[in-house]
């Protein structure tokens, strides 16, 4: 059979019709599945042959989305978990233990930052933050004991972009493993395992979904590290995606590669428009030729992405740019049709110590919006207001 290509994978990977012959996906809404014998399910339980068991680790609509992730990304395996928070708590649960060390991007959400110092560390795994973009710094911060790299690539919120490749070159180097959460431009722009990355995670809740309305995560790696290690986590302790959540997702695959299209050149507008405005100080975007890594960008990536942040005065400014919009959505998350808007000083990074804060580039005065697909003049227009009462 021919390589099928991204856009056809998204519709199709992963789906068998069952036996009633139906089109679109079926969501399985069980908690658990019937034996003919007790010697299969003996059989089943321990792996002796292939089937459901319980649905916190085998449903089949749950099933279908991972091999639909997998295939995008190109990875041999996908996990699907709770939430993107439950993919990275499974991840470490996997691979880390006591005295191990993790080197993690200081450009990370501000959750991840708090798993890794409030809970991983209550286990003895010593972490350390690192520039994303120095590589230099990340070879020499390597120990005998470093076990994981964790970057998040364009970062959250000032979209710093680091080399996969070579952070990868790093961790191969240090018998470690290279995660990246690839949240911000989901496989539809960039493939961080074709890259020499080992894992790849994921907030289904973004983009994979795109209009808002499920909580989910995922895991895509090889067999060993991420089908029987990153899933005994999940059959154990059961942060486990909902069967209706993972159908969702599913019809959210469908669309991704036409919505992050369309979100990169809808982004790449308001950008530019952003930096001719007198009251920006700073635009973040990869696809501005100003970006720091602009020429990384476009090796590694195939689009820009949606989200932008901009640099006001302070926090009183972006607040009344905020405050002024009528119709872009406040709220913290991303990744939908609807454009929407946050201070992530107070959000999404606001568990954050000032220090940790001024380390990551967020500034009082950032403001970060994830644009959507409704029209781009009705977008500035709502900001407009804001920024010419500054």
């Amino acid at each position: 059979m021919q390589e099928l290509d991204f856009e056809t994978l998204a519709v199709r990977a992963g789906h068998r019709p069952t036996a009633e012959a139906e089109h679109a996906e079926p969501i399985f809404t069980t908690s658990s599945y019937i034996f003919t014998s007790a010697q299969e399910a003996a059989e089943v339980f321990q792996g002796e042959r292939t089937g459901n068991i319980y649905s916190r680790f085998t449903n089949p609509t749950v099933r279908t989305f991972e091999e639909r992730l997998a295939a995008l990304e190109q990875g041999e395996v996908c996990v699907a978990t709770a939430s993107g928070m439950a993919a990275i708590l499974a991840t470490g649960l996997a691979l880390l233990e006591a005295g191990d060390h993790v080197l993690c991007s200081r450009s990370v959400f501000g959750s991840t930052v708090k798993l890794f110092d409030s809970y991983f560390k209550k286990f003895a795994v010593t972490v350390d933050y690192l520039d994303p973009t120095d590589l230099d710094a990340w070879r020499a911060a390597v120990t005998a004991k470093t076990r994981l790299l964790f970057i998040e690539t364009p970062s959250n919120p000032t979209m710093e972009v680091a080399d996969i490749a070579g952070l990868a070159a790093i961790a191969a180097e240090a018998n470690a493993k290279l995660v990246v959460d690839n949240c911000f431009c989901t496989p539809a722009l960039q493939q961080p395992l074709r890259l020499g990355a080992d894992l790849v995670v994921h907030s289904a809740t973004k983009y994979l979904d795109g209009q808002g309305r499920c909580i989910g995560g995922a895991v895509v790696g090889d067999h060993v590290t991420v089908g029987e290690a990153v899933r005994g986590v999940l059959r154990t302790a059961g942060p486990s995606m909902s069967p209706f959540n993972a159908w969702v997702f599913l019809k959210g695959l469908e669309t991704l590669s036409l919505r992050m299209q369309a979100h990169s050149r809808q982004a790449l507008q308001l950008a530019q428009w952003l930096a001719s405005r007198p009251e920006v100080r700073k635009v973040y975007y990869p696809g501005l030729a100003s970006h720091p890594q602009h020429a990384l960008v476009r090796r590694q990536q195939s689009g820009f992405g949606g989200i932008v942040s901009f640099e006001l005065a302070d926090q009183a400014a972006a607040w009344r740019v905020i405050d002024a919009t009528q119709m872009l959505s406040i709220t913290a998350n991303l990744g939908d049709t609807k454009t929407t808007i946050t201070h992530p000083a107070t959000t999404t990074h606001g568990r954050l110590s000032d220090a940790e804060r001024a380390a990551a580039g967020i500034s009082a005065g950032l403001i970060r919006i994830a644009v959507g697909l409704e029209s781009l003049r009705d977008i500035q227009t709502d900001l407009q207001r804001g920024l010419e009462s500054l």
